[in-house]
C-alpha cells in the first residue's frame, strides 16, 4: 500500500476500506489463484451451456409458453430488475439471459429491456450497504447519496435509452453489426461444431446428459436437472471468481485508486472502476466499497461518480464471456447490447456538466429527506426494487 510521505494519512486513501478477508487470506500463491480463476471461468461457461441445454430439453411448446406472458417490453424491464434483486447479482441475471437468447428461447428485442432492468436491480446492493450508517445521521446522508447516485443514473439511462431502442432499435442493430465484425475478425463461428471453446464446454454437459438419462430421466426431468446444474455452476463459479480475484488484485487496485483519487478522478477514475469490476467480476463490490469512503467524507460524490460509471461498463464482461458458450450469434448480440447500453448512458450524461450533475443532485436531495425521515429509506428500497417491479409484471403480463 502507498505510504504517506508527510506522516499523515491522506484523506483520499483507500487502504482503510479494505476488508479483513482481503488483508489476511493470502496464504495461497497468486499463480495458484489465477489458475483457479481460469478453471472457474471454464465452469462458468459449462454452466451457461448446461442452462441452454436444459431449456432445449423442455421442448418448444414449454419455452414458448414460459415467455408468452412477458411480451411487453416494460414487463421485461421489471423482470430483469426483480430477478437481479432476488439473486443479488446482475452477472447471474445477464448470464442467464444470454443463455436463454443463445438457446433461441428468448428473442433479442425482448431481452434488451431485461438487460436494462438488470442494470437497475444491481444497484440495490450498495443501497443496502448504506443502511449500516442509519444511526449516524451525517454519515448516513453521505452514504445514502453515494448509493442512490448509482440508482438514479441507471434509472435515467433506461428512461432515455429504452424508448429510443424501442423506436429505432439502435442498440440491437449496432450490436448485430459489431457481432458480425467480431465474427469475421476472429473466425468465431457459432454454428460450427468444431469450435474448440464450444467443444471443451459441451463435453461435460454431454456427460451430464448421459448420466441423467442413464438414471432414467425423461425430457422434462432432464431439463430440470440440467437447469439446476447450470444455475448452480454459474452461481458458484462467479462467487469464487469474485472471492479469488478480490484477493489477487486488491492491493494493486488500492494503489492505483489512491493515485487516481489524489488527482481528482475523472476519466481515469472511470477506468479504475471498469478494471476493478472486470477483475472481481462484480459491480456490486466496486460500488459498495465506495459507500464507506463517501460516508466517512474521504471521497466526494463527484469523484465517486465516474468510478460507478466505469463499474457499469465493467460488469458487462460477464455477459460477453457467457456468449462464448452459446450456439447462436444472438447470444453475442445481446451481450454486446449490454455493453453498448452502458457506454451510451455515459455518453449521454457524462460529457455535458448539466446532465452529469442530475443523478448526483437527485441523490443528494433524496438523502437529505431520508436523513430526517429514515422510514422513507425502507419505503424507497422495498418500493423501488420489489413492489414496483412486481406490480408492473403482474399488471403488464
Amino acid at each position: 500500500m502507498l505510504q504517506p510521505t508527510t506522516g499523515v494519512t491522506p484523506p483520499w486513501r483507500f487502504g482503510a476500506i479494505m476488508t479483513d478477508e482481503i488483508t489476511s487470506r493470502r496464504n495461497i500463491p497468486v499463480r495458484v489463484r489465477v489458475i483457479l480463476v481460469l478453471f472457474l471461468l471454464y465452469l462458468f461457461l459449462v454452466g451457461v451451456k448446461a442452462l441452454e441445454s436444459g431449456i432445449k430439453s423442455f421442448g418448444a411448446d414449454f419455452t414458448d409458453s414460459l415467455f408468452a406472458g412477458v411480451s411487453n417490453p416494460i414487463a421485461g424491464l421489471f423482470v430483469g430488475t426483480l430477478a437481479t434483486v432476488l439473486v443479488q447479482s446482475s452477472s447471474v441475471t445477464t448470464a442467464t439471459i444470454v443463455g436463454l437468447v443463445g438457446a433461441g428461447t428468448l428473442s433479442v428485442p425482448l431481452a434488451v429491456p431485461m438487460i436494462m432492468g438488470a442494470n437497475i436491480g444491481t444497484t440495490v446492493t450498495n443501497t443496502l450497504a448504506s443502511l449500516g450508517y442509519l444511526r449516524r445521521s451525517s454519515e448516513f446522508r453521505r452514504a445514502f447519496a453515494g448509493a442512490t447516485m448509482h440508482d438514479f443514473f441507471n434509472i435515467l439511462a433506461v428512461a432515455v435509452l429504452l424508448p429510443l431502442e424501442l423506436a429505432t432499435k439502435f442498440l440491437s442493430k449496432s450490436a448485430e453489426a459489431l457481432a458480425g465484425l467480431l465474427g469475421r475478425s476472429t473466425n468465431l463461428d457459432f454454428e460450427s461444431p468444431n469450435s474448440p471453446i464450444k467443444a471443451a464446454v459441451s463435453a461435460p454437459v454431454k456427460l451430464l446428459e448421459k448420466l441423467f438419462e442413464g438414471l432414467g430421466a425423461g425430457d422434462t426431468l432432464l431439463g430440470i436437472l440440467l437447469l439446476v446444474a447450470g444455475l448452480a455452476l454459474i452461481f458458484l463459479a462467479l462467487a469464487y471468481i469474485t472471492r479469488n480475484m478480490k484477493l489477487v488484485v486488491a492491493g494493486r487496485i488500492e494503489r492505483s485508486m489512491n493515485v487516481v483519487l489524489a488527482k481528482g478522478g475523472g476519466v481515469a477514475a472511470m477506468a479504475i472502476g471498469l478494471i476493478m469490476t472486470v477483475a472481481v467480476q462484480s459491480s456490486s463490490i466496486t460500488t459498495s466499497v465506495l459507500v464507506p469512503m463517501i460516508a466517512a467524507g474521504v471521497l466526494t460524490l463527484a469523484n465517486a461518480y465516474p468510478i460507478t460509471l466505469g463499474a457499469n461498463v465493467g460488469t458487462t464482461v460477464t455477459a460477453l464471456l457467457a456468449s462464448l458458450a452459446t450456439e447462436r450469434p444472438e447470444g453475442l448480440v445481446i451481450a454486446l447490447v449490454h455493453t453498448l447500453f452502458n457506454i451510451s448512458g455515459i455518453l449521454v450524461f457524462y460529457p455535458i456538466p448539466q446532465l452529469r450533475r442530475i443523478p448526483v443532485y437527485l441523490a443528494e436531495k433524496l438523502a437529505r429527506v431520508a436523513e430526517v425521515r429514515k422510514s422513507l429509506v425502507i419505503v424507497y428500497v422495498v418500493g423501488a426494487f420489489v413492489l414496483v417491479p412486481l406490480l408492473g409484471i403482474l399488471l403488464l403480463q
